[in-house]
């Protein structure tokens, strides 16, 4: 195996072997499909030099959507393509319910409930990795970077080779339903807003949370929660405050206002309750280091080692994703530098619209890799 494709680190079917894990709860019946990445260690070095060397125009960024860009039919299209079925076959014995049959079919309500649509766009996203590693396997061996969106992070680290995709699912089930009973506690939501510069949005947060203890409601959230580009922002918080920003919207300058199809109030103190859970079973995972840059929500930043990888995660879940610094922190560079390939993995493409918003030049080299039907066309 060349040193490239061991830095890619998806080791296309490693899902299941990579190491002994000490799950106390194992997922059950982990699917061996291919071999396991070999001396992805010692190779690593050399992988490095060799992406040193090559020209940023010859290098790939992939992008993982999150939660929201779920749809009815996701998967349709990655069917014909190898080792897709058995995919699905394994995350239907780990989550105990047939994935496939909810993505293809439906209904929408059940995809979109938080129980239900994490594990499905992260697995319809490394579903469509084999689609990409079909059709374009230099994106794969050429990745220098990924980044994961919320609950995408799961399967950029799953693809760059730090937790086998079994154990990552496992612990997107456990994440997504500890997310899921906690939204239940409290009517809470996600407001997407489009501003413009004089937009104050922590202003406008504050006078909601006092609109909310007027009405008798105690200890009121509404805050930031995804940072997506200039002037855009997803602010979460009790269902009160989200209904007062929206009416009260020229009041703060905000052009567009619309309500997310979540469950709940993510990214906020709202889902504390979800990080003791989720802390517990990342512990039992055996979490290597990456072997392809990942960038952490929380920070933009890359990961270091499994344990910044362990402690992240968990803080994940309370924290606002900072998308835009992430993406100047990708994409950053000395002017008249080449950019990369960026393909974004999965259901939908907001995450090129948010690029396209975040630097316009990096944009010009997006691609898509679709989901929803079959293609063989070499732009995916």
């Amino acid at each position: 195996m060349s040193a490239r494709v061991a830095r890619a680190g998806w080791a296309w079917g490693s899902w299941g072997r990579r190491a002994a894990s000490s799950h106390r709860e194992p997922p059950p019946n982990a699917v061996d499909v291919a071999e396991l990445l070999r001396d992805a260690s010692s190779a690593e070095a050399g992988a490095q030099e060799a992406v040193a060397r090559r020209p940023p125009a010859g290098c790939s960024v992939l992008l993982f959507p999150g939660q929201g860009s779920q749809a009815v039919g996701m998967g349709a299209g990655l069917l014909g393509f190898p080792r897709v079925r058995q995919l699905y076959e394994a995350a239907h014995r780990v989550l105990g319910y047939d994935l496939l049959e909810l993505c293809l079919y439906g209904p929408q309500e059940d995809l979109d409930r938080t129980v239900h649509c994490q594990p499905a766009v992260f697995v319809a996203s490394l579903a469509a990795l084999e689609k990409l590693h079909h059709l374009q396997p230099a994106a794969i061996e050429n990745c220098v970077a990924a980044a994961g969106f919320s609950v995408g992070e799961f399967a950029a680290l799953v693809f760059a080779g730090a937790m086998e995709f079994s154990e990552g699912l496992y612990a997107v089930k456990v994440r997504a339903e500890a997310m899921q009973e906690a939204s239940e506690a409290i009517p809470s939501g996600m407001l997407s807003v489009l501003g413009q510069r004089q937009s104050n949005f922590s202003f406008a947060c504050m006078e909601a949370q006092e609109h909310c203890k007027s009405l008798g409601i105690e200890n009121p959230v509404c805050q930031v929660s995804n940072y997506l580009f200039p002037d855009c922002r997803v602010i979460s918080g009790h269902l009160e405050a989200l209904q007062f920003l929206r009416k009260n919207s020229a009041k703060y300058h905000f052009k567009r206002t619309k309500m997310l199809p979540v469950s709940g109030g993510f990214h906020t103190c709202l889902m504390e309750p979800a990080v003791e859970p989720l802390v517990k079973i990342l512990g039992t995972i055996n979490i290597k280091k990456p072997l392809v840059a990942v960038h952490s929500n929380v920070n933009g930043h890359k990961y270091m080692h499994p344990q910044h990888i362990r402690k992240l995660l968990g803080q994940q879940v309370i924290s606002p994703v900072k998308w835009e610094q992430t993406m100047h922190s990708i994409y950053e560079r000395k002017k008249g530098t080449e950019f990369p390939s960026t393909f974004e993995v999965g259901p939908g493409r907001q995450l090129g619209s948010i690029l396209k918003s975040c630097n316009r030049q990096a944009w010009k080299y997006y691609h898509h890799v679709d989901v929803m039907q079959t293609s063989v066309d070499p732009d995916l």
